[in-house]
């Protein structure tokens, strides 16, 4: 977020059509993302839950965005109290607001401003969803992201980007949720599997992804709703910035994708179209912090690390025993940590702010800035995120019964399945030996 216009000051200043209107298509891309997020997500899962799968996604547009109304945007980007969370109570149920308004010293009006920020505090809990498919009851996890956003998201949103909140005068640069958004869910996904536990036949039963190309075209729109939330960020284009944004956000996503596939075919042998998805992905979460900081050459740097990392990292749950279904530690949280540190090297102080990093002649001092931002927001969100899935846990139980986990949550939690393999063109083939629905359903769920 650009420093120094988060909270209203009485600077004289414009409402800018252009800029009012850029970012309300910014807002809808951002909204994009979250069922993006889901198509990504459900065609990883196996097809007796997908449908549980995109729901985790969609349940948080609606609790989040209520949440959001009544108190979230006060409590992120209200006035500061003492640097840890905001409050102001005209925000409270967006009632006391102008209709022309400007956010702060922006060209914007403050229900943009708002709005814009809604779609990334719905995305945030969404993004947590990964690591836990295939075994958690669908009411407990509703309630964990309404708690969750609470006590989490909300104040590590003002931390960052609240004008007062500790990391933003510390001057911890993170232009679109290095820290806020990915660290701080990949951060989360970890406290939660630790209470929650392993799918049952984790490292023994095949759980591939039933659809490969659901994959794809979520990690596509991902892609294209990214530039929204990365170029959005500025709150405008006046000065270029935002378009800096833009194409660093393309330039990284491109170089991560290509070093996770070269990483994957020096290691396994194949490219894969898993391991271009994400990778792109890796390309955009890294590039989230940076992408204000760094140049276009900065950005391949960005992109190529976090594409060869993260892959190496997605090994590691097998290795260390925790079953992060999705990759959300692997991506979000090392492709977080990645990007947030990687502006203490590459920063080249003529963009976003004058900051320098270690490779501009900038010293220590920048990646220290990041470090502490790093390590803050991910143990916080570590602790705090395992208490509250304990809680829930002691309170209502957070994991399915072991016989609706093996037969799938789709049909227990939803009444419902992805895909109807019993229609008029199956009973056809099934007078002349085993149906196609049934040989998929074999297949697919073993």
């Amino acid at each position: 977020m650009p420093p120094g216009i988060l909270t209203l000051a009485a600077d004289k200043v414009t409402l800018s059509p252009a800029n009012t209107g850029f970012m309300l298509i910014c807002s809808a891309l951002v909204m994009v993302m979250t069922p993006a997020l889901a198509f990504f997500y459900g065609g990883m899962v196996r097809v007796k839950s997908v449908l549980n799968m995109l729901m985790m996604s969609f349940i948080s547009l609606g609790i989040v965005t209520i949440l959001w109304v009544l108190y979230g945007f006060g409590l992120a980007f209200g006035t500061d109290k003492g640097g840890f969370i905001g409050w102001n109570g005209d925000f409270a149920g967006l009632a006391h607001i102008g209709l022309t308004e400007l956010w702060g010293t922006s060209t914007i009006p403050v229900y943009v401003f708002a709005v814009f920020q809604l779609m990334f505090a719905v995305i945030t809990p969404a993004l947590i969803s990964g690591a836990l498919a295939d075994r958690v009851k669908f009411t407990a996890w509703a309630l964990f992201i309404a708690l969750w956003v609470t006590v989490v998201y909300f104040p590590v949103a003002h931390w960052v980007w609240g004008e007062g909140g500790w990391l933003y005068e510390l001057k911890v640069i993170d232009f679109a949720g290095g820290t806020a958004v990915h660290i701080n869910a990949g951060a989360a996904a970890l406290g939660v599997l630790l209470v929650v536990g392993k799918r049952i036949g984790f490292k023994k039963d095949p759980m591939r992804p039933h659809s490969l190309p659901l994959v794809m075209l979520g990690a596509g729109l991902l892609w294209f709703g990214w530039f929204g939330f990365n170029a959005g960020s500025w709150l405008g284009n006046d000065d270029g910035i935002g378009a800096v944004a833009f194409v660093n956000t393309q330039v990284a996503t491109a170089a991560a994708m290509l070093g996770w596939l070269a990483y994957e075919k020096l290691r396994h042998g194949s490219f894969t179209t898993l391991g271009a998805a994400s990778g792109a992905v890796a390309g955009l979460v890294a590039i989230t912090p940076a992408c204000g900081a760094v140049s276009p050459l900065g950005a391949i740097a960005v992109g190529a690390i976090a594409g060869v990392l993260c892959a190496m990292a997605v090994n590691l749950k097998y290795k260390l025993g925790y079953d992060d279904s999705l990759d959300v530690i692997g991506v979000h949280l090392v492709g977080g940590v990645v990007g947030s540190l990687l502006i203490g090297f590459f920063a080249t102080g003529g963009v976003q702010s004058k900051a320098k990093g270690l490779f501009y002649g900038g010293g220590f001092e920048q990646l220290g800035r990041q470090a502490v931002g790093v390590v803050c927001v991910l143990l916080y969100s570590l602790v705090v995120s395992y208490v509250l899935a304990k809680v829930i846990d002691l309170v209502m139980g957070f994991r399915v019964g072991e016989d609706e986990e093996v037969a799938g949550i789709d049909q227990a939690a939803h009444a419902e399945t992805a895909y109807d393999f019993t229609g008029a063109g199956g009973g056809t083939v099934g007078r002349r030996g085993p149906g196609l629905g049934e040989s998929l359903t074999k297949k697919v769920d073993a």
